[in-house]
Parts: C-alpha cells; sequence; structure tokens
C-alpha cells in the first residue's frame, strides 16, 4: 500500500511545497496536497492544522509542512493530539525525529532552505525508520 503523505503551506511556501509534492511522488508516495493555491495572503495555522488532522485521524501516514520559517507552522501543527511535528533545516536533524521521536510530521521554513536543501531534508526524513526501544519509551512519554 502507498504510503500518504498530506501537504499544506502557507502563502510563503507555496513554490517549495509544490515542488515537495513532485519529489514525494517522484519517490512512490502519494501526496495529498490540500494547498493554498493563491498567493494571497494566508494564516499558517490553519493550514497546519487541517494538514495535521489528516495524519491524526489516519487519512494520510505522514506529514510535511512548510511556512517562512516552519516554525509557526509547526507549532499549529503540534496543537492536534497524536501530532509529532519538527521543524528541520538540515539532514541529521530530519532523519532523527524520524528515528528517535517517531515524528509522524515535517516541517520546513521555505525562507530558510532553499530547494535543493529542502529536497535533501525531505529524503532524509522519508527514508528514516522508527527504531523503537528506548526511544519508544520517551515517545510514550510526550503523547502522554
Amino acid at each position: 500500500m502507498t504510503k500518504r503523505i498530506a501537504l499544506s503551506s502557507d502563502h510563503a511556501a507555496i513554490e517549495l511545497r509544490q515542488t515537495v509534492a513532485k519529489h514525494v511522488e517522484a519517490k512512490g508516495f502519494e501526496a495529498v496536497d490540500i494547498g493554498p493555491t493563491s498567493a494571497e495572503s494566508t494564516h499558517y495555522p490553519l493550514h497546519g492544522k487541517a494538514a495535521a488532522d489528516l495524519v491524526a485521524k489516519g487519512d494520510c501516514d505522514l506529514g510535511i509542512i512548510l511556512c517562512g520559517t516552519g516554525q509557526g507552522i509547526m507549532m499549529a501543527a503540534n496543537k492536534v493530539d497524536g501530532i509529532r511535528c519538527g521543524v528541520c533545516s538540515d539532514t541529521f536533524s530530519a532523519a532523527m525525529i524520524r528515528q528517535h521521536n517517531n515524528a509522524n510530521m515535517l516541517s520546513i521554513g521555505a525562507r530558510v532552505v532553499g530547494e535543493g536543501l529542502a529536497l535533501a531534508i525531505v529524503d532524509a526524513y522519508l527514508d528514516a525508520e522508527f527504531e523503537g526501544g528506548r526511544h519508544a519509551t520517551r515517545v510514550d512519554m510526550i503523547e502522554d
């Protein structure tokens, strides 16, 4: 079964989000891109929550969200019960949030990283797997 990845952003990250969606599909995932499509100013908390809801409900396996810094949209996503989202601007952190924190969402700052690095971050995140073990205890503590 193909993993479904929810993608959303605010107006600052539309182009990068669309590039990430194509990249994710080229890797064999189903991109569920919920927008927005207009460059008109929009509110990142709404988009972070919308993507997080898809992941939390099980409609999507993972989520990738973007805004100018990645910080605000990540904070909004983490308000949704069951979401563990980390903002990453390097590949090491992107792999670690999956391996050690079982992050089900990744946030990227479109004004922080360029396209090449963003795609490398996405690859590091998607290619990593949760290691379990002592990390599972810690993830359980986060969930509690």
